[in-house]
């Protein structure tokens, strides 16, 4: 991904984490509560097989329509 692009989906990614703050489940591991930066990041790492910033341009949009469903859905 070129750096405008990853800089832009970085932005995405921490105004849904800002979103997403308390609102995840508890998870044993994280007593004091989930990061939910990580907590994006390492979803689209798993659905995507890559890092944000190493997924290819042209699946921009597909990352974030993800992002919007990880919103929806913080599960």
């Amino acid at each position: 991904m070129n750096k405008e692009n990853a800089n832009k989906l970085w932005k995405i990614i921490q105004k849904t984490g800002d979103d997403l703050k308390g609102k995840l489940p508890a998870h044993p591991n994280h007593p004091k509560g989930r990061n939910s930066y990580a907590h994006i990041a390492l979803s689209i790492k798993e659905k995507f097989n890559l890092s944000y910033k190493d997924i290819p341009d042209d699946k921009l949009t597909e990352v974030i329509d993800y992002i919007n469903f990880l919103k929806q859905n913080p599960n």
